[in-house]
C-alpha cells in the first residue's frame, strides 16, 4: 500500500486550506493557520492535526499502526 504524504489542512475557524507534507517520523500536535493564526490541536480521539483537519490521515494511521 502506498503512503500518501500530502494532506490539505482546513482551518475550522476561518476555512483556509493549505496543502502540507506530513512528517513520517513524528506526529504533529499543533498547527498554526497562516490566515487567521488560530493554533489547531487534535480533536479528542485523534492523534494529530492531520487526522482531525487534514484531507488524508497521518502515515502511521494509513498503515494501520498506532500513532505516536
Amino acid at each position: 500500500m502506498e503512503i500518501i504524504l500530502q494532506s490539505t489542512i482546513t482551518c475550522p475557524n476561518c476555512g483556509h486550506k493549505k496543502e502540507e507534507t506530513m512528517p513520517t517520523d513524528a506526529c504533529q500536535y499543533f498547527y498554526e493557520c497562516e490566515n487567521c493564526k488560530t493554533v489547531l490541536k487534535p480533536q479528542q480521539g485523534d492523534c494529530c492535526v492531520y487526522c482531525s483537519y487534514g484531507s488524508v490521515k497521518c502515515p502511521p494511521i494509513q498503515q494501520d499502526k498506532k500513532c505516536c
